[in-house]
């Protein structure tokens, strides 16, 4: 978990050093914003898949890979809720937690009812052990009628049995 929580914080200093260099934009730009952010939603999607089947290394280089490209769509186009999401998914699947909590947080203060970011920050503190706070989420879900919200409520409710 350690050595995933360096190889994200050098990551994102190595992607932080390259967006200060000098460039225009065109019109190419805002399309691989797209590019990039779709892309990385298939890496997630499938770094889930091999997540689910025990296959963590598999996982990790798809959810690095997708990280790389939710950066620079982020940093293309900035202040996106589900972009800030996805960066925070990543970034905590990596291990990473502080990381994706600020990619939450931000998302949040975009768009504070936002369904995925509400359900995921409640599994990042159920992850801290912060369990207030996942409740929080939990409430915020609760008029929803959704699927994240019962997957959050199961995700509370195993962190309470267990500990009895």
């Amino acid at each position: 978990m350690i050595k995933n929580t360096l190889i994200t914080f050098f990551l994102l200093i190595l992607l932080s050093a390259n967006s200060y260099s000098a460039g225009t934009s065109s019109s190419s730009d805002s399309n691989s914003t797209s590019t990039n952010y779709s892309k990385a939603v298939k890496l997630v999607k499938a770094a889930k898949k091999f997540e689910n089947n025990g296959k963590t290394e598999k996982a990790n280089k798809r959810y690095m890979k997708a990280l790389k490209l939710l950066i620079k769509s982020n940093k293309s186009k900035p202040n996106k809720a589900d972009t800030l999401n996805y960066l925070g998914f990543t970034t905590r699947k990596l291990g990473d937690f502080e990381t994706g909590e600020k990619y939450y947080l931000q998302g949040l203060a975009i768009e504070p009812n936002h369904i995925g970011i509400n359900e995921y920050l409640g599994e990042l503190y159920v992850a801290t052990n912060r369990i207030d706070l996942a409740n929080e989420r939990l409430k915020i879900l609760e008029s929803c009628s959704c699927k994240e919200y019962d997957s959050l409520k199961q995700i509370i409710a195993g962190t309470k049995k267990s500990k009895y």
